[in-house]
C-alpha cells in the first residue's frame, strides 16, 4: 500500500497544512498561524495538494492572498515537482533566517543517506574494485522497500523485514551484503546525526549459512601460507585462521590495538559482541593492514574470494574440495582443539551457543584469561 509523502516541517509562526484523510476531494486544510493562546484559527481554504497549500500559506504570509486564489493554481507535472519542492525548501530557509532561526533541514530518506554514504566512501582517491562497488549497489537495490522511507523513522523491525524477505530468494552471501550495507550506512548516518539509534545492531540473518561446511587448512598448508604472507589476500586469510572471524564480520569489527583485542560479530546472539584476543603471531599483520587500508577488508567479500582463489591456485593450495575463506574459521577451531584451548573459551571466541546453562550465565571470562588460552596455539613455520 503506497504511503503518503513526507513534507518538510513548517517553522513556528508560519501556519499549518493539515491532512484531513483520504476520501476527500480537497484533503488539505490551510490554516494561518495559531493565536497567542495556541488556538488554531479556521482554515483559509481547502486544497487537494500539500504544495498548493504551501503556496497559499506563503501568499497569505506575504499579504498577497485573495479568496479563491487556490482555484487558479496549477502544479507542474512530475518532471517539475522536484524543482517546486526545492523552491519551497529555499523559501522556508529564507523565512527562518529572517526570523533569526536556523533553517530546519528536511529529514533524509534511506536513499538520500545511501547516496551521501556512497559518495563519501567511493570518492576519488579511494581505491575500490569494480566488484566491490557493484556489490554495494546490489545490496542497496535489494532494500527497495526502504528507499523512500525517512531514515530516522526506521526501526529494527523494518530492517529485519528486508533481510527476512530477501532470504526467500537470495543466497546467504547476498544477505550478508545487505547487513554490511546497514552497518556502514548507520555508522555514517550516526556521524551526521541523521539517526537517533544504531538499529542495524538489532538485525540478524536467521537462515543457515550455505557456506558453513568447510575443510580446515592442515599444518603443512599453514606453513606454506606463512611463507606467502606478503600477499594481501593470504595475509588476511592468516588473520582469519588465528582469530576465527567470518569475512562478513570484518566490516564492523572493532580493533583495540592497545589491549590487543577484537570485538564484533553479526549473526547470532552468542556471536554478537564477542571478544577475541589478537594472537601475537598475527598482530604485525593486523597493524600493517590497518595502516595500509584503514580497515581489515577494504572491498566486498565477493571481491576478496576472487582474489584469494587466484592466490591459493598460484601456490598449489586450491584444495579438493576447493578451499574457501570460511575454511579459516574451521582452521581456528582445529587449532584450538589441537593445542587444548579450553572448550568453553573456544566456543566463546567462535561465537557458538552454550547448551550448558551454568556456562551461559556464569561463564564470563576476562580478556587476560582468553589471551592465555589463545596463546597456547603455536605457529609452526
Amino acid at each position: 500500500m503506497p504511503t503518503r509523502k513526507k513534507h518538510q516541517r513548517l517553522p513556528n509562526g508560519y501556519g499549518s497544512i493539515r491532512y484531513l484523510g483520504k476520501g476527500r476531494r480537497n484533503a488539505y486544510a490551510v490554516h494561518p498561524p495559531a493565536d497567542i493562546d495556541g488556538n488554531r484559527p479556521p482554515a483559509i481554504c481547502y486544497v487537494d495538494d500539500w504544495m498548493k497549500g504551501f503556496i497559499i500559506l506563503t501568499a497569505y504570509k506575504a499579504g498577497t492572498y485573495a479568496p479563491g486564489m487556490e482555484a487558479t493554481l496549477e502544479l507542474p507535472n512530475a518532471d517539475g515537482a522536484a524543482d517546486l519542492k526545492s523552491v519551497s525548501s529555499r523559501l522556508l530557509a529564507d523565512y527562518s533566517r529572517i526570523r533569526g532561526q536556523e533553517p530546519q533541514e528536511p529529514e533524509k530518506t534511506f536513499s538520500e543517506v545511501y547516496e551521501a554514504f556512497f559518495a563519501n566512501k567511493y570518492k576519488p582517491g579511494h581505491s575500490y574494485s569494480k566488484s566491490t562497488i557493484t556489490s554495494t549497489k546490489a545490496a542497496y537495490k535489494n532494500c527497495k522497500t526502504l528507499h523512500d522511507r525517512v531514515f530516522r523513522d526506521l526501526r529494527g523491525d523494518d530492517l529485519q523485514r528486508v533481510i527476512d524477505t530477501a532470504a526467500l530468494k537470495l543466497k546467504h552471501s547476498s544477505l550478508e551484503l545487505i547487513l554490511s550495507l546497514y552497518h556502514q550506512m548507520y555508522a555514517y548516518a550516526d556521524g551526521q546525526s541523521w539517526c537517533d539509534k544504531r538499529y542495524d545492531t538489532f538485525v540478524r540473518i536467521d537462515t543457515p549459512d550455505d557456506d558453513e561446511h568447510g575443510v580446515p587448512f592442515t599444518d603443512e598448508e599453514l606453513k606454506i601460507l606463512w611463507k606467502r604472507k606478503e600477499d594481501p589476500s593470504i595475509e588476511l586469510l592468516l588473520i582469519l585462521c588465528y582469530s576465527g572471524w567470518r569475512i562478513s564480520e570484518l566490516f564492523t569489527l572493532e580493533i583495540d590495538l592497545m589491549n590487543q583485542s577484537m570485538t564484533g560479530g553479526i549473526k547470532t546472539a552468542a556471536g554478537k559482541n564477542r571478544v577475541v584476543p589478537i594472537h601475537s603471531a598475527i598482530l604485525p599483520l593486523i597493524v600493517y593492514r590497518l595502516k595500509k587500508y584503514g580497515t581489515m577488508l577494504p572491498f566486498s567479500t565477493d571481491a576478496y574470494r576472487k582474489d584469494l582463489y587466484v592466490a591459493l591456485e598460484s601456490i598449489g593450495l586450491a584444495g579438493n574440495p576447493k578451499h574457501t575463506p570460511h575454511d579459516a574459521r574451521h582452521t581456528f577451531s582445529r587449532l584450538c582443539e589441537k593445542y587444548e584451548v579450553r572448550e568453553n573459551d573456544r566456543r566463546r571466541m567462535l561465537g557458538h551457543a552454550f547448551n550448558d546453562v551454568t556456562n551461559k550465565v556464569y561463564g564470563h571470562r576476562e580478556l587476560e584469561d582468553l589471551k592465555a588460552e589463545i596463546e597456547k596455539i603455536k605457529v609452526e613455520l
